[in-house]
């Protein structure tokens, strides 16, 4: 009897365990609503930012998370726009000149000493401003699926997880869970930038920090980008053991174009996770309906075991890297196409091509792998750059790509 009685047992809490996989998931859902037209784009400070954040906390609370910020789940924050873009942007009290945007922040409370922040940006370029590169003459919503519904709806995903997971075995975890949707993101991370400067929890029980900023686009060889590797001893390995899924590209730095940036300047271990960029990126093309969903899901189960896998492991030891920003050229003219940042290949490949730019009028194609440009060999992103400083507008240069394995000649005028 008693034999049937543990059988029971473990086959219920088998069932709880597959529930807190699959039961609920929302992530198609999600980004149905953040990335409609209705929400005009969510750019920080509209009224389209305020139905996202509102939107939000309503799944904070359908989750049942508790409110971390300071106004309940909202964390407001006040600024005024950069004139010089050389400088950082002054957070001020609101007033007539200033915008407000809106961190909108939930909590998982384990009773633990040290935090794990799980974050992404829900903010994006509302109808296109200084960061879009859209080339039509009419204005466009520009719905962010991609950048950044798509991390936004993976977040809530692992917050359904981790707080279904402990009602689920009776378990706690020991670490508290701390769930970020920041604003500001595209005008230069301010959200996160504004807590680090201003947290909500005790900084120093910030265990370690978790971004996911355009996780949408998993491509078909399944390459999944992962940042900040180097942050923390334990990461490299524990992202290699937990995959079985995924073509991982690494790197180290605590330092890029995304949140995790601030979290790693207080000395807090991160990691990102990134699929690419696209021909849609800062586009209105970027559209609910092209995001890869089992792609999402798969990365949403990836993040959850690696999660998993850290938290028996106590306070995670913090490292500095390499800026590796730091290191990119300067240049004055553009080639007019996106990189495929997660080619790991000789060269530097070409995603899309932009209309009127000079790549676009030498014919260069997506898919190219640019190998040669004037008399500088390439061999990845960082020599591209390196070879594309050297020029000023109205110059010419030649340009050898590869092309269905036959290398191509031809010409570029910046």
């Amino acid at each position: 009897m008693k034999k049937i009685v543990f059988l029971l047992l473990l086959a219920g809490l088998f069932s709880c365990k597959k529930d807190v996989a699959v039961s609920e998931n929302k992530i198609k859902e999600d980004v149905a609503f953040l990335a409609d037209d209705k929400l005009e784009g969510r750019q920080t400070g509209t009224e389209g930012e305020v139905k996202a954040s509102k939107y939000i906390v309503e799944r904070y609370k359908e989750i049942g998370l508790q409110p971390k910020g300071t106004e309940d789940f909202l964390q407001p924050f006040s600024f005024k726009p950069k004139i010089d873009p050389h400088k950082e942007v002054e957070f001020t009290k609101n007033t007539d000149s200033t915008i407000t945007g809106r961190n909108v922040i939930g909590f998982i409370d384990n009773g633990a000493k040290t935090t794990v922040v799980i974050g992404a940006h829900y903010d994006h370029l509302g109808y296109g401003g200084e960061g879009s590169l859209h080339r039509g003459e009419e204005k466009a919503v520009h719905n962010g699926a991609d950048d950044n519904a798509s991390g936004v709806a993976v977040m809530l995903d692992l917050a359904r997880r981790l707080k279904s997971k402990n009602e689920a075995t009776g378990i706690k975890d020991q670490n508290n869970y701390m769930f970020m949707a920041f604003s500001g993101e595209e005008m230069g991370l301010l959200g996160s930038n504004y807590f680090s400067k201003n947290p909500t929890i005790n900084a120093e029980s910030i265990n370690y920090m978790i971004n996911m900023d355009m996780v949408g686009r998993l491509k078909v060889d399944s390459t999944l980008a992962v940042y900040g590797v180097g942050t923390s001893p334990l990461f490299r390995q524990t992202i290699k053991a937990n995959n079985d899924k995924f073509k991982l590209i690494e790197n180290e730095s605590g330092v890029g174009p995304s949140d995790f940036t601030s979290f790693y300047l207080i000395d807090v271990p991160v990691l990102h996770f990134f699929t690419g960029q696209h021909e849609d990126y800062h586009k209105p093309a970027d559209d609910a309906d092209k995001l890869n969903y089992e792609g999402m899901n798969l990365i949403s189960d990836y993040i959850f075991d690696i999660i998993s896998d850290l938290d028996d492991n106590g306070e995670l030891a913090f490292r500095t890297t390499k800026n590796e920003s730091e290191e990119v050229p300067r240049f004055k003219v553009g080639l007019g196409v996106v990189p495929d940042y997660l080619f790991d290949g000789k060269g530097m490949r070409i995603d899309g091509t932009r209309e009127d730019t000079p790549a676009f009028n030498a014919g260069l194609q997506k898919g190219d792998v640019v190998v040669k440009l004037g008399d500088s060999l390439v061999t990845d992103m960082m020599s591209y750059m390196r070879a594309l400083s050297v020029f000023d507008k109205g110059d010419e240069a030649a340009i050898s790509v590869i092309r269905a394995n036959k290398k191509i000649k031809t010409k570029v005028v910046f």
